[in-house]
C-alpha cells in the first residue's frame, strides 16, 4: 500500500507519524483470529478492543445484518419504529440487572456515557430538584471522548487540550489502585473500600442536594486494568443511595460476559440506577450502544413531560439502526445458546493462572486480573515512559499476538471463545517477547 493510500485517514488515538511509517494492517477476521495483509494469523488478545467477545465472523451475526439490510436499509426511530428496534431492546433489558429494564439506543461508549449524564440530569429536573446539576468521576476514569464523558473522565492527556471547555461542576473521586498495598493480587484487593468514604467528603465540600449523578467503570479497563478493592461498589451504592444521588456503572468494556456475568453489576452484586453499554452489545459488528435505564427514572421522566409532546430531548440518526439491531439480537441469542458468560467463569482460573505467570519477567512491575481481563504493567525506561509498552506491542505483532497497551501497561482481553490453549500461549508469548525487549 503507497503513502499515498494512507495520508488521507486520520487516525484515532493514534501516533499517525509513525504508524505510517510502518504500518500493521489486518484484512479479516474469524474465530479468535485476525489475518494480516502479508497472510500472516494474529490471534486477538484484545477482542479488538474489548468489544468482539463471541469471536471474529460469526455466521449468525452476519447473517442477520445481511437481511436486515436487505429488508430494511435504514428507518428513522423519531416519531417512527421498526419492530427490530424494540427487539433487540428486549433482548438488552433480559440480561440487565432487575429494574433496569428500559434500554435507550446509542452508537458508541462515548454518546453512551453522554447520554446517561442527560438522563441523570433530566430526572432530577424531572422530580423537582434542578439544582441538582454536579456530576462525580473518578481519577483515571475513561467515559468516551464526549465533552461529557471527558469532563468526568480522569485521564489528563485527554483532558489537557480541552481543558477549558469541558462542562463545569464536575468533581472526582480517588482511584482505586494502591501499588503499596495491592501490587500482584488476583482478583479483587482485600484492602480499599475505604476509598469510597471520599464521596462523603465531596458531599459535604459541595452539598449533596447540588449532586446529580456518580459515574464509575466497575473495572477500570483503558486506564490500566485497576479492579475495586472488596466492599468498594457497594459503599458507593450506599453512599448515593443515602444522599438521593443516582449511581451510574460505565460498563462499556464489562457487559454482556466479560467478567463471567451478563453484568459487572450482577458480578459484584451491587446494581446502579444506570448502565451504560456498547462493544460487545452486537459483538462490535455494527457501531451501536445503549443505557440500561432503571423504570424508576424512564417513567418519572416520561410522565413529567406534557401530553402529546417530546419527553427528553435527546437522541441520534443512528439510534437502533436497523442493522445495528439485527446484529444485537443475533448476539445475544448467541451468548445464550453457547452459554458463553458462564463459559468465562469455568475458565477465569486459567486466565488468572497464566497472566501471573509473567510475574517473574523481565521488568513486570505489577498484574492485576479478573474474569477475562488482565493488566501488567511494566517498569518504564528512564525518560521514556510507554516505549517499553509500546516495543513489546509492536514486537508482540511480530509474533502473531494482538495486543493492547496504554502508558507502560500492557492489556487484554481476549475473546470469551478463547480456549486454554489460547489463554496459554498469549501470556507464553508476551513472557518471550519480555525476555527479547530492552
Amino acid at each position: 500500500m503507497s503513502q499515498t493510500d494512507l495520508s488521507n485517514l486520520w487516525m484515532p488515538f493514534t501516533a499517525n507519524k509513525q504508524f505510517k511509517q510502518a504500518p500493521r494492517m489486518l484484512k479479516s477476521a474469524k474465530g479468535m483470529y485476525y489475518t494480516s495483509s502479508d497472510d500472516r494469523q494474529i490471534l486477538d488478545g484484545c477482542a479488538g478492543l474489548w468489544c468482539v467477545n463471541a469471536g471474529h465472523g460469526r455466521e449468525e451475526i452476519v447473517e442477520a445484518i445481511r437481511d436486515s439490510v436487505g429488508t430494511l436499509d435504514f428507518a428513522p426511530t423519531f416519531q417512527m419504529g421498526h419492530p427490530l428496534a424494540f427487539e433487540a431492546a428486549s433482548k438488552v433489558a433480559a440480561v440487565m440487572p432487575e429494574g433496569l429494564d428500559r434500554i435507550f439506543f446509542t452508537n458508541s461508549g462515548s454518546e453512551s456515557v453522554d447520554t446517561a449524564l442527560k438522563i441523570a440530569l433530566a430526572y432530577h429536573r424531572a422530580k423537582g430538584e434542578a439544582q441538582r446539576t454536579r456530576l462525580i468521576g473518578r481519577e483515571r476514569g475513561y467515559h468516551g471522548v464526549g465533552f461529557g464523558g471527558i469532563s468526568v473522565g480522569g485521564i489528563s492527556p485527554n483532558r489537557k487540550t480541552f481543558s477549558a471547555n469541558l462542562i463545569p461542576g464536575v468533581d472526582h473521586l480517588p482511584h482505586t489502585y494502591q501499588p503499596t498495598k495491592s501490587s500482584f493480587v488476583k482478583g479483587e484487593p482485600e484492602t480499599g473500600a475505604d476509598l469510597a468514604d471520599e464521596l462523603e467528603r465531596i458531599c459535604a465540600l459541595h452539598d449533596p442536594s447540588t449532586i446529580a449523578a456518580v459515574i464509575v467503570e466497575p473495572v477500570a479497563g483503558s486506564t490500566g486494568v485497576l479492579i475495586p478493592p472488596k466492599g468498594y461498589l457497594k459503599r458507593l451504592r450506599e453512599i448515593t443511595e443515602k444522599h438521593g444521588i443516582l449511581l451510574i456503572f460505565d460498563e462499556v468494556i464489562t457487559a454482556f460476559g466479560r467478567l463471567g456475568a451478563p453484568t459487572a453489576a450482577e458480578f459484584f452484586g451491587v446494581t446502579p440506577d444506570l448502565i451504560t453499554l456498547a462493544k460487545a452489545i452486537n459483538n462490535a459488528a455494527i457501531p451501536m450502544g445503549g443505557v440500561a435505564v432503571s423504570r424508576k427514572i424512564h417513567d418519572a421522566v416520561v410522565q413529567a413531560g406534557p401530553e402529546k409532546a417530546i419527553e427528553f430531548f435527546h437522541g441520534y440518526t443512528y439510534s437502533a439502526h436497523p442493522a445495528a439491531a439485527a446484529a444485537a439480537i443475533a448476539t445475544q441469542d448467541l451468548y445464550q445458546r453457547d452459554g458463553i458468560f458462564n463459559r468465562v467463569a469455568k475458565l477465569a482460573p486459567h486466565f488468572e493462572q497464566a497472566v501471573h505467570g509473567l510475574r517473574d519477567a523481565p521488568y513486570v512491575k505489577d498484574i492485576r486480573n479478573l474474569g477475562f481481563i488482565g493488566g501488567v504493567e511494566l517498569e518504564s525506561r528512564p525518560g521514556a515512559p510507554g516505549a517499553r509498552a509500546y516495543d513489546v506491542f509492536v514486537k508482540c505483532f511480530e509474533k502473531g499476538l494482538l495486543v493492547r497497551y496504554t502508558g507502560d501497561i500492557l492489556a487484554f482481553s481476549p475473546p470469551l471463545i478463547a480456549d486454554e490453549a489460547q489463554i496459554s500461549e498469549i501470556f507464553d508469548t508476551v513472557g518471550k517477547v519480555l525476555r527479547e525487549v530492552a
